[in-house]
């Protein structure tokens, strides 16, 4: 048992020799998150409404992130990330000249992940490969998009969320201080918004359509894996 954690404080030593001069880490990252929902009735008394949700898939946006050196073998990170997707298919109820009916609109959504986290490096980590894992707490502030012919849309109420998030990350050293970095999140944000149509008429396809309902609530969760590409300088 003791050669055995010598062993282990050797490794992580031997581990941690390159960043040891090195406090500071700035990254800049390609995120691709699985799936995101949208609930267009999150209020209503009936069940079905109330869980029936337009999903998104394949959301892809940059990000940024800025680490620093807390002791030899644990590091802070600061990440932000600006998210912005949009799917086409589901229907709102309209009025047109020739009475109700369904047209197909976009809905989507803007967030903008800020997450404060701790890793720590494991042991059994090279000099050409460090392997991270960590986790923290996030906030997520976002928005409801919609759209379809001229119409325009305004959020007039809106809940921040705030959760927690845990990650495992694998840098590999291309040089002393730039390495390149493959990432694994779990986080599930959910946020809820309110929103309104500036105006009760607009143009569809030609035609003078007339919105049902001026405003609307949506919950918008953001509960799909993320897979994070990037690279980062350290100094």
């Amino acid at each position: 048992m003791k050669y055995f954690i010598i062993c282990i404080l050797f490794l992580s030593t031997s581990a941690i020799a390159q960043y040891s001069d090195k406090n500071f880490g700035l990254g800049l990252n390609f995120v691709y998150t699985t799936n995101a929902r949208i609930y267009l009735n999150p209020n209503s008394a009936n069940p079905v409404e109330r869980n029936g949700y337009f999903g998104l898939t394949d959301i892809i946006n940059p990000g940024i992130n800025l680490r620093y050196k807390l002791v030899e073998n644990v590091l802070m990170d600061l990440n932000v990330e600006y998210m912005q997707h949009t799917s086409t298919g589901n229907n709102e109820k309209v009025i047109t000249n020739t009475g109700l009916r369904y047209i197909k609109v976009e809905d989507g959504f803007k967030l903008i992940p800020i997450e404060l986290s701790l890793y720590y490096l494991i042991p059994f980590s090279t000099e050409k490969f460090k392997f991270l894992m960590g986790g923290g707490v996030g906030y997520y502030y976002g928005s409801m998009i919609r759209k379809f012919g001229n119409a325009e849309v305004s959020n007039v109420e809106r809940t921040s969320a705030y959760g927690i998030q845990v990650a495992v990350d694998v840098n590999y050293l291309l040089r002393d201080n730039i390495a390149f970095k493959l990432e694994m999140k779990f986080r599930d944000p959910q946020f809820t918004v309110r929103s309104r149509y500036n105006s009760r008429q607009y143009d569809y396809n030609g035609n003078k359509v007339t919105v049902t309902r001026q405003e609307f609530d949506s919950k918008i969760d953001v509960n799909g894996v993320v897979f994070v590409m990037g690279t980062i300088l350290y100094f």
